[in-house]
């Protein structure tokens, strides 16, 4: 068992369930428990990533619900999570879960070529309510995570995960992406979406070019030469799952794949994501999301333009489109022609809102 890798696997559902785990993996989490001072009652899956080789299990102990993980990433990387997650608990007081440390005092055991570790199960956890109160509460607990991450300095022996130095690149590769998809619906020109897509690609690769723009005249070279540390961490994956109103306030979980950047890329995904939902770009909601992450976390005008960039960014065509890359002939459907449609009638409301609030900090 000590030699056996941890793997990807495949799903049947039909013969699985949903959350199947293969009996070694289990195997090897069995021999993982055993080096902590945990006497486990039940152990139940909560929640796989079978494509990447990850999971979670809600552990039913003696000493109250724990959380067990096997996580997906790549065991130097997992330890920049872990310590963050330490530092976040133990320094700064943070609403994260606690780690629970091995018999040895570690803060994690390597098996399978993985990290596992176990943290405390918060409860009770409810998702905040689906509306601009709730909106604005996730952005306020947003801004103290960001700021209380500040200052973090990772393990000697942990990769640093920051993503602070790759702006320019990542927007470019959503303009090169375009030449792509614009390729791929050639290819496919019988399929239903192919052509609902060669319809609006000029028009978002457009987009995609001024952001670049944008972003080359802006401040962002002078903000990033402050350093990782300064600015902290963000989620990556923030929202109405991992922010959640627990014991004396919202709680912020599943911190396993944490970066060094700029902090207002979590607040763009946040509000760029419920403009989606809310099929349009609502300029009270988005003023009063900003000002509320703003109070935990000042923004400095400088800031506040990056963050007027990125949501400039083609950021919703792009997420939902990039698949198109992997099975174009399974996904260029008609439900994809709906969804295409469904960006683009977005999309329309989205520039008189920016244009609108894009002064709202030159005095601040």
């Amino acid at each position: 068992m000590e030699n056996q890798v941890i793997l990807p696997w495949e799903v049947d559902e039909l013969t699985h369930g949903e959350f199947y785990v293969p009996d070694y993996i289990n195997d090897i989490g069995l021999e993982v428990l055993k080096q902590y001072n945990l006497k486990v009652n039940s152990m139940q899956v909560v929640t796989t990533k079978p494509d990447k080789g990850g999971s979670i299990w809600k552990l039913e102990t003696s000493s109250g619900p724990k959380s067990f993980k096997l996580l997906h990433r790549r065991p130097t990387r997992s330890m920049f999570s872990l310590g963050a997650q330490r530092y976040l608990v133990d320094v700064k007081k943070a609403r994260v879960p606690g780690i629970i440390t091995t018999k040895s005092g570690e803060d994690y055991v390597q098996a399978g070529g993985k990290l596992w570790f176990v943290a405390e199960w918060i409860e009770p956890l409810t998702p905040v309510t689906k509306d601009l109160e709730g909106a604005k509460q996730l952005c306020y607990a947003l801004g103290e995570f960001h700021r209380l991450s500040q200052e973090y300095v990772p393990p000697a022996v942990a990769e640093v995960a920051s993503r602070l130095y790759k702006w320019p690149k990542s927007y470019q590769k959503i303009v090169t992406k375009m030449d792509w998809f614009r390729t791929v619906a050639h290819a496919y020109s019988s399929m239903p979406a192919s052509q609902d897509l060669l319809n609006v690609v000029d028009l978002f690769q457009e987009q995609a070019k001024r952001s670049v723009e944008a972003l080359n005249q802006s401040q962002y070279p002078e903000l990033v030469k402050l350093g990782n540390a300064n600015w902290g961490l963000v989620h990556q994956d923030y929202g109405w799952s991992n922010g959640q109103m627990g014991p004396n306030g919202i709680w912020i979980i599943d911190l396993d794949g944490v970066a060094y950047d700029l902090p207002i890329r979590d607040l763009r995904k946040l509000i760029t994501g419920t403009m989606a939902d809310l099929y349009r770009w609502d300029v009270t909601w988005m003023r009063e999301m900003i000002q509320a992450y703003h109070e935990a976390n000042p923004i400095s005008p400088e800031l506040y333009d990056i963050l007027m960039i990125d949501m400039s960014l083609p950021n919703e065509f792009y997420k939902n489109i990039k698949e198109v890359l992997y099975e174009p002939e399974i996904f260029l459907n008609e439900t994809t022609s709906q969804l295409i449609r469904t960006i683009v009638d977005t999309d329309q409301s989205k520039w008189p809102a920016l244009k609108e609030i894009q002064n709202d900090w030159r005095n601040k």
